[in-house]
């Protein structure tokens, strides 16, 4: 390689490493915690996935008769849908069907609900929203989407910087990739000691990096940009053909509007489903025209990850015969496009491998933080130079010193957004999603601004973690004292997934307080330029 193209590679690394650099930061903080999305759910529901909650085990006949008892079901669609690991599910009822089309367009609109598959309560979207769909909505700037798709597309746009910045690193570290990998000189200038951090645990991190960087942005910039471009120039603006070509849509069945005479329960063809395979994750179920003589039923899912890491499967009955219109066999070869779907899903969620997959990526995704953090302080330290002039100096402390309270001041606030749900949110009333995004912006703003005016790297560094770790303490105690499932009587009780939570905070605020007292007041490289500022 050539010097020029090196130092071409080597710039452009680092500005689209510097041009992302905080936006990165909250989306893999973020979405590290994401990762036990159904378990802080369950934890902070206070319901254990060990109670039941798979929708293959559910009385469909019961929650059809609940369901009746408030409102007809007749001629319309009723769909179950069990996304994630969680006692609730979602529950949509299309709106009465008509033979004539324009007057089912002119009725009213249909109804969301949330489910919980044991007592079958329903909550809205306000009263069952949760600090762990929270951190998964943060990780990809859902809470921007206040202009169309603008999160989303903020989110697809620094995937994409992303990728650019992992392939232009592997280059520019290519010929030293693995010396570079065991040199580490804590005692040589700063400089090299943010190098060294940063290169030896980029590399580790490199292929969790890589596939979160592919993954992220076929996720995101796939649906952002990809997909709209796509239905417009290829499709002439038609959206329903393109979701047909690309499986997207359900299928439709023909409203008659003849009464169906025979007995028409769900529960028979559950059964037949599970007998006919065993091993099936039913995360669908979904009943066309209810009580209508062309009425189907339909159960989709996919298989065991320890049977088949990639599938996708459904089958299709109609009521009226009995008899199978459709079938998928999940347990056999899969589509092209929904294997490479289903590929793509389970490496960026990570939830093929139970617990301990969900931990290595966490861990992983706290290193990439790092990697992220210390990338910075190279760029800051190569310009604290005397050949810099002093205005560039401070603008670029003023630059990382913000930077470093928005990031490291995540840690407490999450901490205090546990603590807080747990103690201000036993009203069931209650507007969940605006207590949580006041807690948590309001919170967030509060101590960004704090330790930016204090001005000290090391300082923020070190409150930030004893702030979080005090903070983190608490949330067990918190969880004990309202809910009576202290660490001791959740693992005894069986509640692995809320003892996991409990653990979690314990385990990770005492070795962050461990972290912050090793770490030295004094002042850091950037008050250099406080002091050549002029007056």
């Amino acid at each position: 390689m050539s010097n020029r193209i090196y130092n071409i590679l080597f710039h452009t690394h680092t500005i689209s490493g510097i041009f992302i650099s905080l936006a990165l930061y909250v989306i893999f903080f973020a979405g590290s915690f994401s990762f036990f999305r159904d378990e802080i759910n369950s934890w902070e529901r206070n319901e254990s996935l060990s109670e039941g909650w798979k929708m293959g085990e559910m009385d469909f006949d019961r929650v059809i008769d609940s369901l009746k008892a408030n409102d007809t079901l007749v001629n319309r669609d009723i769909s179950f849908n069990q996304y994630y690991d969680e006692q609730r599910l979602t529950l949509n009822i299309s709106p009465p069907k008509s033979v004539e089309e324009k007057e089912t367009k002119k009725r009213r609109r249909g109804t969301f609900m949330y489910m919980n598959t044991q007592d079958l309560k329903t909550y809205d979207r306000k009263s069952s929203y949760s600090l762990g769909e929270f951190l998964y909505r943060l990780h990809f700037f859902a809470q921007l989407n206040f202009y169309g798709r603008s999160g989303y597309l903020l989110a697809g746009i620094v995937a994409f910087f992303f990728l650019f910045a992992v392939i232009t690193g592997v280059l520019v570290h290519w010929k030293k990739i693995v010396s570079n990998f065991f040199m580490f000189r804590p005692k040589a200038s700063i400089k090299n000691l943010w190098t060294d951090a940063h290169t030896a645990l980029g590399i580790l991190g490199l292929p969790y990096q890589f596939i979160f960087a592919l993954t992220g942005v076929y996720l995101i910039v796939g649906t952002t940009i990809m997909s709209p471009a796509i239905v417009k120039f290829i499709y002439d603006d038609n959206t329903e053909k393109a979701y047909d070509d690309f499986g997207f849509n359900a299928p439709k069945y023909a409203f008659s509007g003849k009464t169906l005479q025979s007995e028409y329960a769900i529960n028979p063809f559950l059964k037949e489903t599970k007998e006919k395979w065993p091993q099936f994750d039913i995360r669908s179920v979904n009943i066309y025209n209810y009580g209508d003589e062309n009425m189907h039923v339909s159960f989709s899912g996919m298989a065991d990850f320890d049977r088949k890491f990639a599938s996708a499967g459904i089958v299709t009955y109609k009521v009226s015969t009995g008899e199978i219109v459709g079938e998928e066999n999940p347990f056999k070869d899969v589509s092209y496009i929904d294997g490479s779907r289903a590929v793509l899903k389970r490496l960026h969620f990570g939830d093929f491998g139970g617990i301990t997959v969900k931990l290595i990526y966490f861990i992983l995704g706290i290193i990439t933080c790092f990697v992220i953090i210390s990338g910075v302080m190279i760029w800051l330290v190569a310009r604290d130079k005397k050949h810099v002039s002093p205005v560039k100096r401070k603008f670029n402390a003023w630059l990382v010193w913000f930077y470093l309270a928005g990031c490291l001041s995540m840690y407490p606030v999450t901490a205090f957004s546990f603590l807080m749900v747990k103690l201000g949110l036993q009203d069931p009333s209650a507007d969940r999603e605006a207590f949580i995004f006041q807690v948590f912006f309001w919170s967030w703003l509060l101590l960004t601004l704090v330790f930016t005016f204090i001005k000290n790297n090391g300082l923020t560094n070190k409150w930030t973690l004893v702030l979080g770790s005090v903070l983190g303490l608490m949330v067990p105690i918190a969880n004990g004292i309202v809910t009576g499932n202290w660490l001791w009587v959740s693992l005894a009780r069986g509640y692995s997934d809320i003892f996991l939570i409990d653990a979690f905070w314990l385990v990770t605020s005492l070795s962050a307080l461990l972290i912050a007292l090793k770490i030295k007041d004094k002042k850091t490289v950037p008050d250099k330029a406080e002091k050549l500022m002029p007056a």
